[in-house]
């Protein structure tokens, strides 16, 4: 039996070895096919200037309460993206984002609205690479395409 961690990961050695790419272990398998197939294609070309992993953000600090440390909420990035023109953008690779994570997006978009938080998932019936909530419209478009011919 597998090894998985609370996030459905193997955290076994062959799982590990299988999410590691040019010596990063990445957190999932979608991580490390997102720089293979979509980040390291555009460095090359230079649509993307640099990128960085694993950046935090503070989404509310800590505080007390009732003579309690309340612990700070903290949003952790998969992946900023500098584009050639110097815009950031900042990335969330997701199979099927949870509560907590949409959640968390939009704590992301109140507290820092200079930032384009954009969820990104692999879809290759639509393409490959496509953002979280285009995905969701074209997914209610087709069904309903489907119920209409029904």
């Amino acid at each position: 039996m597998q090894k998985r961690s609370k996030y459905h990961v193997d955290i076994s050695e062959k799982g590990k070895e299988k999410r590691t790419y040019k010596g990063i272990l990445y957190d999932s398998l979608a991580e490390m096919q997102f720089v293979k197939e979509f980040i390291e294609p555009r460095l090359e070309s230079g649509e993307i200037k640099s990128y960085e992993r694993q950046v935090e953000y503070v989404l509310q600090d800590k505080f007390k309460y009732n003579d309690k440390t309340i612990l700070p909420i903290k949003y952790r990035s998969d992946f900023n993206v500098v584009w050639a023109d110097d815009t950031l953008q900042v990335f969330d690779v997701k199979g099927n984002p949870d509560k907590m994570s949409l959640l968390k997006r939009k704590l992301v978009w109140a507290k820092y609205p200079e930032i384009n938080l954009t969820f990104i998932c692999r879809n290759l019936e639509y393409g490959g690479w496509i953002e979280y909530d285009t995905l969701k419209k074209l997914r209610k478009e087709d069904k309903k395409k489907k119920e209409q011919k029904d």
